[in-house]
């Protein structure tokens, strides 16, 4: 039921024309007692590759013709951001477990961007939105939804840090300033069934002793839950290649590196293919991390000669042999601690990155009992959640 809705202008906001796209998340916080999520959409940006080259690079790249205008982010007075009062009857437990739920129940926390205005020499598309849910006698969900060309997962986490500072604080406190938090600035017809199971850091050295004495020493503890993932992804499905893409901060590895809070996207991508009968073997979870390791070794060493550097050409040799049909890429990362946000009411109870069922792509967080364990969020269809999650449990059993 819609209570009220109304819009925020403020000389600080944006409008941009970049292609329209969401981006879609959930926390969940629990106030005196009761729960309290936190809704935001997660969506990617298209983007207009293009190459230079001779026929040998031409006959490799797909290159599109450069665009007339290109997008660029300005602020129109009057500008404003859509807030949005509603409450909701949906079973607040139910919304907050670790078990498979239908992921048609969290659109209703989340708001829409608001419709494209067309200008006499842009085209307007909102940037950002709010919704506040109440569930009578339960909780409240704040649900944000923001365009992608906005910012990455880093931008969004400085500005909760920079927004629950102030609310925690009842003024506007600029304290957080001094911590380097300030950002710097520059559906389905079915729908799927989320699950969130979590794996404890006990069981990732587990992983980590098995691998070590195959592979290469030091894997990272998201490299090996990436990989044990997607071992289990692959076996229960049916295609022949698998592809799986780990998103990387590009911040640090920019010349001169860019500053942490830096606000706006700095992201690129490290992928990785293999056959599927590779990763579903006895040793397919080792495969797969050696894999994923070697090829995230020789991203980041490219990084050397720059940021970026020949991603279409590299992408293109990745999948000369095939295009997989069906893709597996990570969304956020256990490195943003958002459970330690805290608006004044307490900490969040659960984190959902609800836009993983769009796209095949599954989430990663630090665990809200433990910094040190992780939390990871799996999108599939029914019949295939009931297949993984048998996996996933009876991998398991081998590292207890």
């Amino acid at each position: 039921m819609l209570v009220y809705q109304d819009l925020i202008s403020g000389d600080e906001l944006l409008s941009d024309s970049f292609p329209y796209t969401e981006i879609l998340d959930g926390i969940l916080w629990e106030v005196e007692g009761k729960w309290v999520v936190q809704g935001a959409v997660d969506v990617n940006i298209g983007a207009n590759p293009s190459a230079e080259g001779g026929d040998e690079d031409e006959g490799k790249l797909i290159v599109y013709p450069t665009p007339t205008k290109k997008p660029e982010i300005c602020y129109v007075e009057g500008d404003s951001v859509a807030v949005t009062f509603a409450e909701c009857n949906l079973d607040f437990n139910e919304l907050t477990g670790n078990h498979p739920r239908n992921c048609e129940k969290f659109y209703h926390l989340v708001p829409t961007l608001g419709e494209t205005t067309r200008l006499s020499d842009c085209i307007k598309i909102a940037l950002f939105s709010v919704q506040v849910t109440l569930f009578p006698n339960q909780g409240i969900a704040i649900g944000i939804t923001n365009h992608h060309s906005l910012g990455d997962a880093s931008t969004r986490f400085c500005f909760l840090n920079a927004w629950t500072s102030i609310a925690r604080s009842g003024n506007d406190d600029e304290s957080f300033i001094a911590n380097g938090d300030r950002p710097l600035y520059d559906r389905m017809a079915n729908y799927p069934i989320l699950d969130e199971p979590c794996l404890k850091r006990a069981k990732v050295e587990s992983f980590n002793e098995d691998y070590v004495t195959q592979s290469l020493a030091g894997p990272s503890d998201k490299l090996l839950a990436c990989a044990y993932i997607w071992s289990c992804i692959a076996k229960s499905r049916n295609d022949e290649l698998q592809l799986f893409g780990i998103p990387i901060d590009c911040r640090a590895h920019m010349k001169p590196p860019i500053p942490a809070a830096y606000f706006g996207n700095c992201v690129d991508g490290c992928m990785s293919i293999a056959k599927t009968n590779l990763l579903i073997g006895k040793e397919g979870f080792i495969t797969a991390a050696k894999l994923l390791g070697e090829n995230l070794h020789k991203t980041l060493a490219d990084y050397k000669d720059g940021v970026l550097k020949d991603t279409m050409e590299s992408f293109n040799d990745l999948v000369s042999e095939g295009m997989p049909t069906t893709m597996t890429w990570v969304s956020g990362t256990p490195k943003l601690r958002f459970y330690d946000m805290d608006f004044g009411w307490g900490k969040p109870k659960k984190l959902e990155t609800v836009s993983i069922d769009y796209n095949g792509a599954i989430s990663i967080n630090s665990c809200k009992e433990s910094n040190e364990d992780l939390e990871i969020g799996v999108c599939v269809p029914a019949t295939q959640m009931e297949d993984f999650v048998r996996i996933f449990d009876d991998g398991l059993k081998a590292y207890l």
